[in-house]
């Protein structure tokens, strides 16, 4: 049997074994070592071969070694990034020990195995259809038009106004939007082409040619050529095993007709694999200021990426299904979507309409839920073919308060008819910035959950890997606007750039955030309704100096002086106790105490199940008192008034509350009554999990 890894010397292996070591060993790195080998293998694609059988040889490793469990995550992605990248045909002999290997991770708790199963379902098709990966992956980042294969991803890009300074806008959006700029159609799919015959034809591909003829087509034959290509790809997918020779042989052709115009070619270099990087993929960045600006994007962006097209597919059904999705959005009030000023009079609206859904809505909302779960069966996720629209939000917790706003939005409308999801698929990401210079790192232990990046720190202790890869950014950004606004040059202008690409593309296991409702009651009877996902916080205004006063430890007798005057701001509290019984609890009036703050701990934290933590403020702060509920109920006594804010965020301030009822957001696709009996409900009802959460995709999710 020839050795794969023949052909690579003994000083080139040496320092890729090195360099995978280094990543396995530097959790903490910032990604250092990833990047290191990612520029090996894009520089050098004649090692893949090597370096495959290193990371499967680490696999095997991890399988018997509990310790090393957490390095599966990032082998994985090196894998699945070498198996896509690599610019010539993997021997069979090495695709059956990847195969063999991922196997055995089947045994491991999840995440672990989920991810595994996912990388294992990937190269099983790339075996069957050699460069399908790369092409798919091409097409879809890029927004190429094609008659074959023709779903289609976009990033956008959201940053919070109120974290990004000017420099810091500035810098960003250079760094992410300079592949937009320098983006070349034609050269695109001549990457997709080169890397499709190289990866199919192997070592009877004569690539420099190849390459030289390719450069001499024009923008009609290159088109051309690229179709035929999608198109057999396509072919080869849907038939499986049984289209494999099919696929070569066809590849073969194509390779025939264009070669024949290579014979006025005199000079060719010498026959080696050639680098075919992924390119960055298209994004689009922009300021979130307003509530309507999401819904903008999601609207225009299947539109804009077929209006301009003359050779559109006539008889594509997503297509068919798309005109109506602008449609759908400017039909929605958009007054919901706007943030409430809690000082405004309420208007006359009016009464919505119930509109029932037809019962294949209510499945597909179903199916989309199971879909959604850690290790869920393929078998129940629905067969449906949707365009991605990837939302990465930039911020701290408060761009995450309005991401659940817009989400719970975006599902109660779902609920009674169907426009998004048959559409589009929404997937959400999170880069942690923030504009609080003094605040600790997000992987600090001191972390408080009163700072503005509590959720950045939860997600870096359920996912190591997003730790070292995406809560280290903030300094880094943050440095280098500020390194650009004094030198007025760029520094490591892509370093945000390839960092986002790899969380895309390797960002799939969602942690789950919780989302809570709270119904408040004003003065004059008047209900107000919204969501949060990580922390409340409310005070009585008129003593909200003592909180301040409480803070700063004082004499004594300043704080009795002070609680004499306060004597008299009551609030009364009920609860469902935390426990086995969920029995609720009575609670009397807490007449010492003038705010509370309310906290979401998440059931990937707690191994338990997701709860609130209410600590209340009370005049002595020896007196201060702390519960764990998932409902709670608090209202003032004495005509005292509440001052409310939702997820630290002075924009989602409501004042002149009495009362206020907190519980879990259920989702509303998920209450599945029969049309004629409020009783009866559909069989798989009981067995979902009805809590509306936000998905944010990490590397490992909550799934342990």
């Amino acid at each position: 049997m020839v050795d794969p890894s023949a052909g690579v010397n003994l000083c080139e292996e040496s320092s890729l074994y090195d360099t995978a070591q280094a990543l396995l060993k530097q959790m903490n790195s910032q990604g250092k070592s990833r990047w290191s080998l990612q520029k090996k293998l894009e520089s050098d694609p004649s090692c893949p071969d090597s370096l495959i059988q290193m990371l499967i040889k680490q696999l095997e490793k991890t399988t018997y070694k509990t310790c090393l469990h957490t390095h599966v995550i990032p082998v994985l992605h090196m894998l699945y990034y070498v198996i896509i990248q690599s610019a010539d045909t993997i021997p069979a002999c090495l695709y059956q020990r990847v195969h063999e290997g991922l196997m055995k991770l089947l045994t491991l708790p999840s995440p672990y195995s989920a991810l595994a199963l996912s990388t294992l379902r990937s190269i099983k098709m790339e075996m069957i259809t050699p460069g399908c990966l790369y092409q798919r992956k091409v097409t879809a980042e890029q927004n190429l038009k094609t008659q074959g294969y023709h779903l289609q991803d976009k990033v956008f890009v959201l940053a919070d106004p109120a974290v990004f300074s000017i420099p810091l806008q500035e810098i960003v959006k250079a760094n992410l939007e300079v592949s937009s700029s320098h983006r070349n159609v034609k050269n695109v799919k001549k990457t997709v082409l080169q890397h499709a015959l190289q990866r199919g034809l192997g070592k009877t591909c004569q690539r420099r040619l190849l390459a030289q003829t390719l450069e001499g087509l024009g923008d009609l034959m290159m088109e051309q050529y690229f179709q035929e290509v999608v198109l057999v790809m396509d072919e080869s997918i849907k038939q499986g095993a049984a289209g494999h020779s099919n696929y070569l042989d066809k590849l073969q052709n194509i390779y025939r007709t264009i070669m024949a115009g290579s014979k006025e070619i005199t000079t060719v270099e010498p026959d080696i694999a050639l680098p075919t990087a992924l390119p960055f993929p298209d994004v689009n960045f922009m300021l979130w200021k307003s509530e309507k600006d999401i819904w903008d994007l999601l609207a225009q962006f299947p539109r804009s990426q077929f209006s301009s097209s003359s050779d559109e597919p006539k008889d594509n059904p997503v297509l068919s299904a798309e005109s109506s999705l602008e449609r759908d959005v400017q039909e929605i009030d958009l007054r919901d979507s706007e943030p409430v000023n809690a000082n405004h009079e309420p208007v006359l609206n009016r009464r919505r309409a119930f509109r029932n859904m037809n019962p294949q809505d209510k499945l597909s909302l179903v199916r989309e839920k199971i879909g959604s779960f850690p290790g869920n069966f393929a078998v129940l996720k629905e067969d449906r073919e949707r365009h991605t629209a990837r939302i990465v939000v930039m911020g701290d917790d408060r761009v995450l308060g309005r991401l659940s706003k817009f989400y719970h939005d975006i599902h109660e409308r779902e609920s009674k008819c169907l426009n998004f999801t048959k559409k589009l698929k929404l997937l959400f990401y999170y880069i942690p910035i923030t504009d609080v210079e003094s605040s600790p790192s997000p992987s600090d232990s001191s972390w408080q959950d009163g700072q503005m990046l509590s959720l950045a720190s939860v997600f870096g202790r359920v996912d190591p890997w997003y730790n070292s890869n995406i809560n280290s950014l903030q300094g880094d950004i943050s440095k280098q606007a500020e390194r650009n606004s004094t030198n007025g040059k760029k520094s490591q202008p892509n370093l945000l750039l390839e960092t986002l690409c790899y969380y895309l593309r390797c960002g799939t296991q969602p942690v789950n955030l919780p989302l809570y409702v709270i119904k408040m009651t004003r003065s004059n009877s008047d209900v107000v309704e919204d969501v949060f996902v990580s922390h409340l916080e409310a005070d009585i205004s008129e003593f909200r100096h003592i909180k301040e006063k409480n803070s700063k430890v004082g004499p004594v007798p300043c704080r009795k002086k002070l609680a004499s005057e306060v004597f008299s701001a009551v609030i009364s509290v009920k609860y469902t106790k935390m426990s086995l019984s969920k029995r609720e609890v009575e609670k009397g009036e807490a007449s010492m105490s003038y705010g509370f703050v309310i906290t979401s701990e998440l059931a990937a934290e707690t191994s338990g199940e997701n709860y609130l933590i209410v600590n209340f403020d009370s005049m002595n702060p020896e007196n201060n008192t702390k519960i764990q509920t998932q409902k709670i109920v608090i209202k003032t006594m004495e005509h005292r008034m509440l001052s409310v804010c939702l997820d630290k965020d002075s924009r989602r301030t409501y004042s002149d509350i009495q009362r206020m009822e907190i519980f879990p957001c259920l989702d509303p696709g998920c209450n599945m009554r029969s049309r004629f009996s409020s009783e009866r409900q559909l069989p798989l009802n009981k067995y979902l999990e009805k809590v509306l959460t936000l998905p944010i995709n990490t590397f490992t999710g909550d799934g342990f």
